[in-house]
C-alpha cells in the first residue's frame, strides 16, 4: 500500500512515543530504531533530509583506512552484483562508520542513485539518515532487510535496503554489505532471498579476511557435517604458536564462546576441545574428513576439524620482504599489510629532497614514522628536529622555527638564537601538528622551503639551509585549504607524497605489537583478551601508557586483568560503541572522533557528551581540534557560540 510522506511521519510519531501501541504493523528492530531515532538520536521525524554524500577528500580518508579489506572484498561484491543486477540491485560496501567505501551498480542510473545515497561515499549512519539498511546493521551488529516505509526519514521510503554485517577476527564490526533498489512493488517477504544472498556474501567476506589476516597463525576449519568441511567449513578459528585462540570469525564466536564473560579469544585449544594441542598435527589434511572428529569440551558436542599449520615459507618470505626494507622502517610493523604498503613506498624516498606528508589520529605512530624515514636515508648523521606546532605559544613559534638576533624584539636574548630550523640544517625538520600553525607563519615557511633559506628575526640577511621537510597533522588539511584556514600552496608545497597511518584498531599486527612492546612480560589470556578487545582511541602511545601502568601495577612478570588501569576495563567497545565522555589520556583522539562520526554537528556530540555546546567548544580549543566548516581559530573560544 502506497504511504504519503504525511501519513509515514505520524505513524514514525505514533510508534515512538507510544512504542507497544503500534507493534502489530511493525517489527520489534525496526521499532526500536525509531525509537533510538527520537529518544537518542534526536531526529526530527517530520524532516526530510536528502543522502548525505561525502566530498572525496574525506571518502578517501575513509577508504584508505580499510585499503586491505577493499581489496580483499572486492570479488564478493562483484560475485553478488553478478547475482543480482538484473533484477536493479546495486551493491554498496561501507565502513562500520556507515560511510560507503565500494559500489557497483547501473551508470546509467547514477544521477537517481546518488540523489537517493546509493552511491560511492554516502553516509548511512542510523544518528544522521534513520531507521535504514546500513545504520540498523551498524546498530543492533544483525542482518536485517529495511523495507519502503520501515525507514525513518520519509525521503527514503521508496527504497529497499537489506545489509549484513561483516565482523573481523576479534568480534568487531569492521563492515556492512548491502544491496538495495531505488523502489520495489512487492511487499517486505519478496526481500527474504536478497537477505539470504547477502549474509552469505558477507560471510564469505568475513572469512576470506580472517585467512588473509591469520595465514601466518594455525587455522582451524570446522563443521557440523564432514562432507562439507574442506569446501564451505562454518568455523574458522586461528592459534598461535602455544595453541592459544587469536581469532575466530563470527559464526564461532556466536557458537563455540559460552558466555560473554568466558570469550574465546586467548583461550587454550584444551579449554576448546577435549583434545591436548599436541595432537593437532594428527588433524591436517592428509587424513580423510570423517576421521577428523573431535568434541567440544563441556557440551560433548561432535565437530570435525582440519588444522592447517603456519607455512614456514611465509616467516621467511616475511623476513626476506624486510630485510629489504631499512632497518628502523622494518621495524615499524609486525606484519599490518596497511601499514606494510605504506613502508614500501616511503623506502623508495628516504633520500628523495620531497616533502613528505604524513596523517593518522592521534598517537598513530606519525612522529616514529618520521624517525624511520630520518634514520633511514643519508642524513642520518645529521639533525632530526621535532617541532609541535601545537604546543608552542603564538607569540613565540616565529623566533622559535627562525631563531632572532640579539635585542630584535622585546624579552629576546642578548646573544640572539639560532631557530628550530637552521639547528636541522643536513637534517630532517620534523613540523608535528602542522594544521595549527598560524596562517603568517605559513607563508614564511612557504619561503624557507620555496628558497631554502631562513631569515631570522630582525636580520636583513637569509641564511642558506638544507632541510628536508616531513609534515605531520591529525586534522583534515583539505578542507582547511577550502575554509581558508591553511594555504593551498604550503598545502602542496608540504604534499609532495601523502602517507596515511591506519589507527591500532584496524592494524592486523596487534597481537604482535603488543608482545613486542611487553618485551619480557607475559599476559594472562584475560588481560590478553581485554587488550585484544579494546578499541585504542589514543593508538600506540596510549597502548605504552596502558603497558607502563600494568606493569608498575603487576607484582611479577605476568601482567593480570587487575593490573590493567580502569580505561581499559571499563572501554573494552568497538571502536563503533556509543560516544562516551573523553578521559584525560584519550580525550582529545575520543572527542575528534565523536566530532567526525557527527560530521562535526557540535549540537549534537555535545548532547551524546552530556555538555554544553560552550564547554565542548572549550575542550575543543585546548585539544587544538579546528572544525573545519568553522572560521574561528582554534586559539578563540567565541563568545557566543555559532549557529549550528
Amino acid at each position: 500500500m502506497h504511504v504519503t510522506p504525511r501519513q509515514h511521519m505520524d505513524t514514525v510519531l505514533q510508534v515512538a512515543l507510544h512504542g507497544q501501541a503500534m507493534a502489530s504493523r511493525h517489527e520489534l528492530l525496526i521499532r526500536d530504531s525509531w525509537q533510538r531515532c527520537v529518544h537518542q538520536h534526536r531526529l526530527d521525524p517530520t524532516r526530510m533530509q536528502e543522502a548525505v554524500i561525502l566530498p572525496q577528500a574525506r571518502l578517501r580518508e575513509h577508504k584508505e583506512q580499510m585499503d586491505a579489506l577493499l581489496q580483499i572484498a572486492r570479488h564478493g561484491l562483484e560475485s553478488l552484483y553478478s547475482k543480482v543486477c538484473g533484477l536493479g540491485y546495486v551493491v554498496l560496501l561501507t565502513d562500520a562508520r556507515g560511510v560507503t567505501v565500494d559500489f557497483l551498480g547501473d551508470l546509467v542510473a547514477e544521477p537517481s542513485l546518488r540523489k537517493a545515497g546509493l552511491y560511492l561515499g554516502a553516509d548511512w549512519s542510523e544518528p544522521l539518515a534513520g531507521t535504514c539498511g546500513v545504520g540498523t546493521c551498524i546498530s543492533t551488529g544483525q542482518a536485517l532487510t529495511v523495507h519502503l516505509d520501515d525507514h525513518f526519514d520519509a525521503t527514503h521510503i521508496p527504497l529497499t535496503c537489506t545489509s549484513a554485517p561483516v565482523y573481523d577476527s576479534v568480534g568487531h564490526l569492521s563492515a556492512v554489505l548491502d544491496i538495495s533498489q531505488l523502489s520495489s512493488s512487492q511487499p517486505k517477504e519478496s526481500q527474504h532471498l536478497a537477505l539470504q544472498l547477502v549474509t552469505m556474501h558477507a560471510h564469505d567476506i568475513e572469512n576470506a579476511a580472517f585467512l588473509y589476516r591469520h595465514r601466518r597463525d594455525w587455522v582451524l576449519r570446522l563443521s557440523s557435517a564432514p562432507q562439507f568441511l574442506e569446501v564451505q567449513p562454518e568455523y574458522l578459528l586461528a592459534l598461535d604458536a602455544s595453541g592459544r585462540v587469536v581469532g575466530h570469525n563470527r559464526r564461532a564466536q556466536l557458537a563455540l564462546q559460552r558466555n560473554a564473560s568466558a570469550p574465546l579469544l586467548g583461550q587454550r585449544f584444551e579449554e576448546v576441545f577435549e583434545l591436548p594441542f599436541s595432537r593437532i598435527a594428527s588433524y591436517v589434511m592428509a587424513q580423510p574428513s570423517d576421521q577428523r572428529a573431535l568434541m567440544l569440551a563441556g557440551v560433548r558436542r561432535l565437530l570435525f576439524l582440519s588444522a592447517t599449520p603456519p607455512p614456514p615459507a611465509a616467516v621467511v618470505a616475511r623476513a626476506a620482504v624486510a630485510s629489504k626494507l631499512p632497518a628502523p622502517l622494518a621495524a615499524l610493523s609486525e606484519g599490518d599489510p596497511a601499514l606494510d604498503r605504506q613502508i614500501a613506498r616511503v623506502a623508495l624516498l628516504v633520500n628523495s629532497p620531497i616533502s613528505l606528508l604524513v596523517t593518522g589520529e592521534t598517537g598513530s605512530g606519525k612522529e616514529y614514522f618520521a624517525k624511520a624515514v630520518h634514520a633511514s636515508g643519508a642524513r642520518k648523521s645529521r639533525p632530526f628536529v621535532a617541532v609541535n606546532c601545537a604546543a608552542i605559544p603564538e607569540t613565540l613559534i616565529e623566533s622559535e622555527l627562525f631563531g632572532h638576533l640579539a635585542g630584535s624584539f622585546s624579552g629576546a636574548s642578548s646573544r640572539g638564537k639560532r631557530g628550530l630550523i637552521q639547528e636541522a640544517d643536513g637534517g630532517t625538520l620534523f613540523l608535528d601538528e602542522i594544521g595549527d600553525m598560524p596562517l603568517p607563519l605559513q607563508a614564511r615557511l612557504l619561503r624557507v622551503l620555496s628558497e631554502h633559506e631562513v631569515l631570522p628575526v630582525g636580520a636583513l640577511k637569509p641564511v642558506p639551509v638544507n632541510i628536508r621537510v616531513i609534515a605531520a597533522t591529525h586534522a583534515p588539511l583539505e578542507a582547511m585549504v577550502h575554509a581558508r584556514r591553511f594555504r593551498d600552496d604550503l598545502y602542496y608545497r608540504l604534499n609532495g607524497a601523502h602517507f596515511s597511518l591506519p589507527p591500532l584498531r584496524q592494524r592486523a599486527d596487534l597481537g604482535a605489537t603488543l608482545d613486542r612492546m611487553l618485551g619480557e612480560r607475559s599476559l594472562t589470556s584475560a588481560a590478553r583478551e581485554r587488550l585484544m578487545a579494546y578499541a585504542w582511541p589514543g593508538n600506540l602511545r596510549e597502548l605504552k601508557n596502558v603497558l607502563d601502568y600494568a606493569a608498575s601495577m603487576s607484582e611479577g612478570s605476568t601482567i593480570d586483568v587487575q593490573d590493567l588501569p580502569e580505561l581499559t576495563q571499563a572501554a573494552n567497545l568497538p571502536a563503533t560503541s556509543q560516544v562516551q565522555p573523553p578521559s584525560t589520556q584519550s580525550g582529545a583522539a575520543t572527542l575528534l572522533l565523536a566530532l567526525r562520526q557527527a560530521h562535526w554537528n557540535v549540537s549534537q556530540v555535545a548532547r551524546q557528551l552530556g555538555l554544553s555546546r560552550m564547554t565542548l567548544y572549550r575542550r575543543m580549543k585546548r585539544a587544538g581540534i579546528v572544525a573545519p566548516n568553522r572560521e574561528y581559530s582554534p586559539c578563540h573560544v567565541p563568545a557566543v557560540a555559532p549557529r549550528e
